[in-house]
């Protein structure tokens, strides 16, 4: 499952928040539309890309900033809770003593 947001940057301002973005790695896809809401570029974002093939991603989105005052940034990342895989306790881990009732260590000195 994917999460969207929608962000408004100014024109001078969306290369540097797109650099941003993919920065953070969990992106997917990176849409781009005017103030309207119509869509003027869409692009996906995949594990890996290397700076070559963005290239000439950020020079599109640049000419865009000349062009656009106002824009949209809609942002589909992936949902961390689908990618998390919760440990069921193993007899090993349930068999060990521990200083509490809770199951934690505590250590006093």
């Amino acid at each position: 499952m994917s999460i969207k947001e929608t962000f408004s940057v100014t024109g001078e301002n969306l290369l540097k928040r797109i650099k941003e973005l993919i920065a953070e790695g969990n992106v997917t896809k990176i849409s781009i539309s005017d103030k309207n809401g119509k869509d003027i570029m869409s692009f996906p974002v995949t594990l890996g890309v290397i700076g070559v093939v963005l290239a000439p991603i950020f020079a599109a989105v640049g000419a865009l900033a000349a062009l656009l005052t106002e824009c949209k940034i809609t942002v589909e990342r992936t949902d961390k809770k689908d990618e998390t895989v919760t440990e069921e306790p193993t007899a090993e881990s349930t068999s060990e003593p521990t200083n509490s009732s809770t199951g934690t260590d505590i250590e006093v000195h």
